[in-house]
């Protein structure tokens, strides 16, 4: 078996996030827990993003939601390797579904990042791309360049199908930036932002 960490070639994972927010603007993101809402967070808060804490696994399946709720927006799920593959299943509902305006953003690092650094199921053999079209999302693909997230960009921004992005990230740990933690709060801005009342 490769060890992916030593073959494969890495992106900095604060400039591909930002940089790829930055040419999305209006898409409605969510993000999975730990790492994958600092990086958000630190490319700007803004009132359409959805920070989740500690929705372990969750994102993928609450972006769907999402997706299925607003058709005529962009949805963007950031999330890392080990919260994706905490929520794999998610990707069955997905692909049954198959929204147009859905994409999912792996960042990986090949750990779990949360609990430790411990190398995750992904630098250890499972191919997240395979996984993904195993389940039936065939615009599944690897990224590492940061001069991919042009074309990732335009993907999103076509919402013209389903679309599975892991993004090989280097496994380090730049400085946290800390979304808001109030749960009621995010919820009632991110609905505010899509003109909705809160509750």
């Amino acid at each position: 078996m490769t060890d992916r960490l030593e073959t494969d070639k890495r992106v900095d994972r604060r400039a591909f996030v930002s940089e790829l927010l930055a040419l999305t603007p209006d898409a409605l993101v969510v993000t999975g827990l730990g790492s994958a809402s600092y990086d958000v967070f630190a490319a700007g808060d803004r009132d359409k993003n959805y920070y989740l804490w500690g929705a372990m696994g969750g994102a993928a399946a609450l972006g769907l939601g999402l997706a299925l709720a607003q058709p005529g927006r962009s949805v963007v799920v950031i999330t890392g390797d080990g919260e994706q593959l905490m929520g794999i299943g998610a990707l069955g509902a997905i692909a049954v579904k198959q929204p147009d305006n859905l994409t999912i953003v792996v960042l990986d690092n090949g750990h779990f990042g949360e609990t430790g650094m411990q190398r995750s199921h992904s630098s250890l053999g499972a191919n997240l791309v395979e996984i993904a079209r195993g389940f039936g999302i065939g615009k599944a693909r690897s990224v590492d360049s940061l001069a991919q997230v042009h074309e990732s960009a335009r993907g999103i921004l076509a919402r013209d199908g389903t679309a599975f992005l892991q993004v090989f990230v280097e496994a380090n740990e730049p400085p946290r930036a800390l979304p808001p933690r109030d749960g009621p709060f995010i919820k009632n801005r991110f609905r505010t932002a899509l003109g909705l009342q809160p509750f």
